[in-house]
């Protein structure tokens, strides 16, 4: 499964140059083609130093990290619930992500105009909220006319869903995003009402080079509006990224180093991203490939094997698992089977993360 998050914000604040970064990254560096699916969908290699360690101890052909494709969305205005700008376009290619990373600027230049005329983070989210909340409100206040109609008869299903939807819009109404709705929706009406404001946010604060690694009095503001709605943010210079993006090996790492970062932005954001959307992710390997897979937390061994092939699914017998930490310290697929590290496994395995899996199936 791949992990498809869009990029959101104003124009001017760096959301496309992150995302030209990204499309850099998914260079041939990671041995993951990076390929554009539309002019603003680009897919790129997970890291995972986990991968490139199993690829070398099972001195694999290939090293295939699992994906993640990030969607460059059209800048919003004010007014985009009512179609302004590319509103319809914006609203309708967010509807279609797993997860939403807001790019918000925090960076102070007089060259880059601000399409509000001066920086100011609490203002520019605010907009982008509004306008996915309003457009969420237009969803629950047409839905609330069927239910009123279908309470009338007073049939207990139905008056339980009326009230529902009446507090959610009730909500909404007083500007408040779906996620922090306090009730609990039926997953069936959920599901049909496919709110934008159910989905998972990221924050990522654009700041400056030399205001790496810890932000800036506007990342604060950013971080006070995230800590209300139980969101998270990830500091970050798309400059930088694209930076990055042209470096290779040791060049990148002393880059790194002189910022005082371990990881790239773009590595955080992922890592966070994968937090938010309960997703772990398990190898297999061999001689010829090792490759990373990702599956939702809580899946079982037959839930996993489809990720390969829909046959291992039908027709899985079990599961040769070995931990990452065992194979990694053990050298092998065979120290670790002789050591008594290798677990076999049948259908109600819940998979971990980092788990090495061979699995064997009969269709």
């Amino acid at each position: 499964m791949a992990l498809q998050v869009g990029l959101v914000g104003l124009p001017n604040v760096g959301k496309s140059t992150l995302f030209n970064a990204v499309s850099q990254a998914g260079a041939d560096a990671a041995n993951f083609p990076f390929c554009t699916i539309d002019p603003n969908v680009g897919v790129v290699g997970v890291p995972d130093r986990r991968l490139d360690r199993l690829g070398e101890l099972a001195r694999s052909a290939k090293v295939i990290p699992t994906a993640i494709e990030f969607v460059d969305i059209a800048g919003l205005v004010s007014g985009a619930a009512q179609g302004e700008g590319l509103g319809n376009q914006f609203l309708a290619h967010i509807r279609e992500v797993d997860a939403i990373c807001h790019v918000v600027r925090c960076f102070e230049d007089d060259d880059v105009v601000h399409v509000s005329g001066d920086v100011d983070p609490a203002r520019d989210v605010e907009v982008v909220t509004t306008e996915l909340v309003l457009k969420d409100l237009d969803t629950v206040e047409k839905r609330l006319e069927r239910a009123n109609r279908a309470a009338k008869g007073g049939e207990r299903t139905a008056v339980r869903e009326r009230d529902q939807v009446l507090a959610l819009r009730d909500h909404l109404a007083e500007g408040e995003v779906a996620r922090t709705f306090p009730g609990d929706l039926d997953p069936g009406l959920a599901r049909e009402l496919a709110l934008l404001t159910v989905k998972p946010v990221l924050y990522a604060a654009n700041v400056a080079e030399h205001e790496l690694p810890d932000g800036n009095e506007h990342v604060a503001t950013v971080r006070e509006l995230a800590a209300r709605e139980g969101a998270e943010v990830v500091v970050i210079s798309a400059q930088v990224e694209a930076e990055l993006a042209e470096l290779d090996g040791d060049e990148r790492t002393e880059y790194l180093d002189d910022l005082g970062l371990e990881r790239s932005g773009l590595e955080r954001l992922i890592e966070r991203a994968y937090q938010l959307l309960g997703l772990l992710t398990f190898f297999t390997a061999g001689p010829k490939e090792t490759r990373a897979w990702t599956v939702p937390a809580g899946s079982t061994a037959p839930r996993a094997a489809r990720e390969i092939h829909t046959d291992f699914e039908r027709g899985f017998i079990k599961a040769e698992v070995i931990s990452f930490d065992d194979y990694d310290r053990l050298g092998s697929e065979a120290a670790a089977r002789d050591a008594g590290r290798l677990r076999i496994e049948g259908k109600e395995y819940i998979v971990a993360d980092g788990d090495v899996i061979h699995f064997r199936f009969n269709v």
